[in-house]
Order: C-alpha cells, then structure tokens, then sequence
C-alpha cells in the first residue's frame, strides 16, 4: 500500500535565514504595526492635509464675512442690483423681503410685471403701429399674422428687441398663449382685399374672432375687438352714434366685411354676458399714415399713389360722397385708452372733420403736385355716401380725441409712399 503524500509544507524554522528552503511557496510578510489611522495616514501621504485645511479656512473666511455684507447698504454690498435685481428698499411698499446678500435678491418684474400683450393682425397697417406704441410702454409684445395683407417690413425694426415676437399663424385656427391682454385686428380691411376672397374674411370675422374669444375666456385676459365704421352700411343718421344701428347690405358685395363684423361685435358680446370676459369694442374710421399698402383701393393711399406715379387721381361717382380722415397715431392712442379703461363699448374712434372726396384730391394736390388731375369713374356698389363719426362717447368716457388734422398728417404718409414707391419696394403691388 502506497504512503499518502502529505502536501502540507514544513514551515522553516525561524533561525534559518536562508531564504531558498521555502521552496516554491514565500508567506505573506507580517503588516506593520499603524500608530496612526488610515485615514490620517492617506493625508499625511497625499498631502491631502493642506488642501482641506485651505477649504477650511475659505469656509470660516465666509460665515466671518458675511454678517458684515448684510450691514452694507444695498450699493455697496451688490453693484449689480441696478442691472436686473432689486431690493426691498427699490420695490417701494410691494411686500418682497430681502432673504439674505446671497439668496435674497429679488427680479424687478416680480414688483412691476410687464403686461404680456397679443396682437393680431399686427403685421398690418394699424396693427404695426400699435405694436410700436405697446413696445415703447414696456410690454411684451407677440404678434400674430398670416401676411396676407401684413408686411414684415412693418415689423423689422423690432425683430432684435427681446420684448417682441412674431408668430405666422392664421387666426381662423386655434392658438395657445399666456397674455393679459388681447387687440383683435386680424381681418383685411380694405375693399380690394376682402372682396378678393369673401369667404375667406367672413371666416376670419367669425371663426377668427371666436378663437381669440376662446383664448381670452380660458386664460382670462381682457380682449379687445377692432371693429368698423362699415357696421353702419350707408347710414341715414348723420353724423354716427354708436346708438345707430345701421343700414347695411346683407347680400351686397361688401357684406363680407360689414356684415362680418357685425357679427364679431355679436361674438364678443355675448362672451362677454354669458361668460364674463373683459371685452372692449372700438368702431374704427378711415384711418391713413405710413405704411399703408400701395394699391389697397381705399381712397387716401389711392389719391397719394397716383399722384407720385404721375397718373390722374381716380374719383368714383360724382365726388361728393364724405368721409372723415385720422391719422393712425390718433386711432392708436384711441385703442390704448379704450384697453386701459373700464368701459365695454362701442366707441366711435375717427376724427370728425369731413370732407367729399374732390375736397380731398385738391388736399392731395396741394401737398404733392399742384398740376394733378381727377379722372371720374363710375361709383361701386354700396358704396356709402356720408361717414362721419360722432366722438362725443370718446371724449366723455376715454378723454380721447384726435389731434392730428389732414393737412399736418398726410405730409408723413406722402414722404412714407414717395420712398416705397421711388424704391419699388411695393411700386407692383409686392407685400
């Protein structure tokens, strides 16, 4: 019977420092005795010991300074507080208190918020203007337009202010936003334009409107309709009081528009009785300035346009039909007073002095080409022969009035068409 193999090494006797009678197998060599813990031992080693005692001393550095900072005035303490931030001492009585020099710092819009106004149609003639004069008030601006009749060109000096925004969208289709308030301009306002697709403007009329009226009740801001003059069709009270309720056309060629906005003014009051919306309702009248579309076919721009171009100023009818002319500063100022305000409306917003159409062409060749001519056309359909507004709800109610007469006014539009058309930007109806 074999032996068994004992596999069990003889460990060398402690005397024998021959190291070659371990064979192949070497034991672990005994661990040193540590005086001090591993962990101071590692930052001893690293030198990590210097690193946390200048974290240290950062630390106290801080929570010694820092009762000090809380002492110094807020000039002296925090520069930067005119460039953005505010104090308790600047919001003036809002309630706001200043946390600490750190965390406390407080953004000024929280003390006086910007209000966050949409404007449709803002594109446009009137609307661009009005967006001007919102922008110069300090709010925030969003503009929504289809530029249909709208230019860009009417908005391209605000496209780096932080405080405006564009949106091409068409109002006939929903949109979601956060504002406080609502200028509805959106819809084509001249004959040339609605009458191109009437369906299409009816559809803006009253799709459009109740959108933004749907907008205007979820979120709960107050909303603001641009209607016409138009509502009156071919009056038989004169001049107009927002009391008359009109002698219009339901079937005639203009009925998209006058009957359209008939039904927007119905629209928004009844969101207003039946929901409680903040609705405002302005009834605006022939309205001239820069920027109004070459070619649009409403009489000012017409007269100006043909003139420059050398051609005869195109009268329809007999030219005695009358019409009252704002300046669009004056109409601008109009809305702003009747947002601002607290009454519902409608308001007549057009400037009183009246003049048939000859008085207007001698007024146009006066101030561009004393040698023009008139060429006398037949009249168009429903064409209506007297406008005039009466103010005197608008001067009780919004302390608002027109300052702006023909004569001072049609010399800045001259100078606005004279460039666009000398430059044909527009010179070939282009938009």
């Amino acid at each position: 019977m074999k032996p068994k193999l004992n596999h069990r090494l003889e460990m060398p006797n402690s005397n024998n420092n021959n190291s070659n009678q371990y064979g192949p197998y070497s034991p672990k060599l005994p661990k040193h005795n540590r005086s001090l813990p591993r962990s101071i031992n590692y930052l001893l080693r690293e030198q990590r010991l210097l690193f946390t005692l200048i974290g240290i001393l950062i630390g106290s550095t801080f929570f010694i300074i820092q009762p000090i900072l809380s002492r110094i005035g807020p000039s002296e303490a925090h520069p930067y507080t005119r460039s953005g931030f505010t104090t308790r001492h600047d919001l003036r009585g809002v309630g706001l208190e200043r946390r600490s020099a750190v965390a406390g710092r407080v953004p000024a819009a929280i003390g006086a918020r910007r209000l966050r106004v949409v404007v449709t149609g803002g594109a446009g003639f009137v609307g661009s203007h009005l967006v001007d004069k919102l922008i110069g008030r300090g709010n925030e601006v969003i503009v929504v337009d289809n530029f249909f009749t709208g230019r860009k060109d009417n908005l391209v000096h605000l496209l780096g202010n932080p405080r405006f925004e564009l949106i091409r969208h068409d109002v006939v289709e929903p949109i979601l936003l956060e504002v406080d308030q609502i200028y509805h301009l959106a819809c084509p306002a001249s004959p040339v334009h609605y009458k191109y697709n009437p369906v299409k403007t009816i559809k803006t009329n009253v799709m459009g409107t109740l959108n933004m009226l749907g907008l205007a009740k979820r979120i709960g801001a107050r909303f603001l309709l641009t209607s016409t003059s138009e509502v009156y069709g071919d009056p038989l009270e004169h001049p107009q009081k927002e009391t008359y309720w009109g002698n219009v056309n339901p079937i005639g060629e203009r009925s998209c528009y006058d009957e359209g906005k008939r039904t927007a003014e119905t629209l928004t009051m009844d969101y207003h009785r039946g929901d409680g919306v903040e609705v405002r309702i302005a009834r605006i009248f022939n309205t001239y300035g820069p920027r109004m579309c070459l070619d649009d076919g409403r009489v000012v721009s017409n007269f100006v346009a043909q003139v420059i171009r050398k051609q005869p100023m195109t009268v329809y009818g007999d030219g005695k039909q009358t019409r009252s002319f704002q300046y669009v500063s004056d109409l601008v100022n109009g809305l702003v007073a009747l947002m601002d305000g607290e009454h519902v409306g409608p308001f007549n917003l057009g400037n009183p002095g009246e003049f048939t159409m000859l008085e207007l062409a001698e007024v146009v060749k006066a101030t561009i080409d004393p040698s023009a001519t008139i060429e006398f056309r037949p009249n168009t359909a429903d064409d209506p022969h007297m406008r005039k507004p009466d103010i005197s709800k608008a001067k009780e109610l919004l302390n608002w009035e027109p300052k702006v007469p023909l004569k001072e006014g049609l010399p800045l539009m001259v100078n606005d068409f004279r460039n666009r058309i000398l430059n044909e930007d527009e010179g070939k109806g282009m938009k």
